[in-house]
């Protein structure tokens, strides 16, 4: 399938919200590096059209989309999975859109392998352990302080638990904002309910209920 170009929004929402993760590019007429891109992503169409779909819409001409998105700059490439934007790429690199879409069509493959769904794979995740928490880092090597503090916490009750390093898999960090309704690292899991970040951690501390609280 060659790269799509977008007619109106009804096309922009049917595209993203495919079955096949969108690799989108916002661009515009008047700049030469868009039409850089839409030849990049011509090319990776060639070699992943068969797991990922790409389009192409003018940001200039559709400002609400392009608003929603934070679209500053053009060329802007934002890879959506089901109607989420689960990555982007601003400015022209054409090593990161293409490591991406790779990595992506990689997935769709896994995915379509083991028939699993990224819902399926996040439930899975959080119920990995009865305690488990989404980092940036993981829990011998935190990679920001708010991990850090809270991985801190954690230790001194002396309860087993596991990480996941939301760093190294995009699909997961994005994807799991959406599915918990919870938009910002860390967040804490018991036995697959969503208890918090690190405020809410910091709060039952407070009040004498973390321990009770970890172990559900």
């Amino acid at each position: 399938m060659p790269v799509l170009t977008v007619e109106n929004s009804e096309d922009y929402q049917k595209y993203i919200s495919a079955d096949k993760t969108t690799v989108a590019l916002f661009a515009a007429d008047w700049a030469e590096q868009c039409a850089q891109v839409t030849d990049v992503l011509k090319e990776l169409d060639s070699i992943l059209g068969d797991k990922l779909q790409f389009i192409t819409l003018n940001a200039e001409k559709y400002p609400d989309i392009s608003m929603k998105h934070q679209i500053e700059a053009v060329p802007t490439v934002i890879f959506f999975n089901k109607g989420s934007a689960v990555d982007r790429v601003d400015g022209v690199d054409v090593a990161a859109i293409t490591s991406k879409s790779k990595k992506l069509a990689e997935s769709a493959s896994s995915a379509a392998a083991t028939g699993q769904t990224l819902k399926d794979r996040l439930t899975a995740l959080i119920n990995k352990a009865p305690l488990m928490i989404f980092m940036k880092g993981d829990r011998n090597a935190p990679r920001c302080g708010f991990s850090k503090q809270l991985i801190a916490i954690i230790n001194e009750t002396n309860l087993p638990y596991e990480t996941f390093d939301i760093l190294s898999d995009e699909e997961v960090r994005q994807g799991l904002k959406t599915f918990s309704d919870w938009p910002t690292y860390p967040q804490v899991y018991v036995k697959g309910e969503l208890i918090g970040g690190l405020d809410i951690i910091k709060e039952l501390l407070a009040n004498n209920e973390l321990e009770a609280s970890l172990k559900g």
